[in-house]
């Protein structure tokens, strides 16, 4: 009889650590760290050290988004992998670009979601190991072969920059950013447009890379 007991004692202890184990198997399986399709993020492991959770991430991205605009701005950043995916998905036609974590200065971005076929161009590029002079002539014969759609017309991007010593990245606090302000007029040239090609006074709007596909009107405040 004893030795039944303790047979009925033993399986019952069995039972009970494997109702555990499948318990937290379960949680780990519904933990979605970030889906590059999803409309939403859910903040949990793995996030390597030098990788922000998605809200850090998204809170610094917005920086660079007009404050009027950044509640409806859809979010990219990185998972623990270092991959770019949506962390959060927007309702208005600005994409906000999270800071790289392999580049060691802290950068990040909003542009026209019409940018987007020219952004996605030189990520893919830069895979490639494609950069520089050479990544302007790859993106040109794309545009003249029809492969890379630019803007119609102007189209704005931002870039809010910093020291990395002046970026908390566990609160999403940076100090001394700056902001620069970037029009995109594709084709478009000193005489078109009436602007320098060069800054005369602090401020002062000039036209950068006239008459290409990547032609710009540059502020710098």
């Amino acid at each position: 009889m004893k030795v039944i007991f303790l047979f009925l004692a033993a399986i019952t202890f069995c039972l009970g650590c494997n109702t555990q184990t499948q318990k937290v198997a379960s949680n780990s399986d519904t933990a979605i760290v970030i889906n590059g399709m999803s409309s939403s993020y859910q903040e949990t492991p793995p996030y390597k050290p030098d990788v922000p959770g998605a809200a850090i991430q998204i809170k610094l991205a917005l920086l660079a988004a007009p404050p009027e605009k950044r509640d409806s701005c859809t979010v990219y950043g990185y998972d623990a992998n270092k991959q770019l995916v949506v962390l959060k998905k927007g309702t208005n036609e600005l994409i906000c670009v999270a800071d790289n974590p392999d580049d060691p200065n802290f950068s990040v971005a909003c542009y026209k979601k019409n940018l987007e076929p020219l952004m996605e161009s030189g990520r893919v590029l830069r895979k490639k190991g494609i950069s520089g002079e050479q990544l302007t002539k790859e993106r040109a014969k794309e545009v003249k072969e029809g492969i890379l759609k630019m803007p119609n017309g102007p189209s704005t991007l931002y870039v809010y920059s910093a020291d990395d010593k002046d970026v908390d990245r566990t609160t999403g606090e940076v100090k001394k950013g700056y902001m620069r302000y970037v029009i995109y007029i594709p084709f478009a040239t000193a005489s078109s447009t009436g602007l320098p090609l060069k800054e005369s006074a602090p401020g002062m709007p000039w036209i950068m890379d006239p008459g290409t596909f990547k032609a710009h009107v540059m502020i710098n405040p």
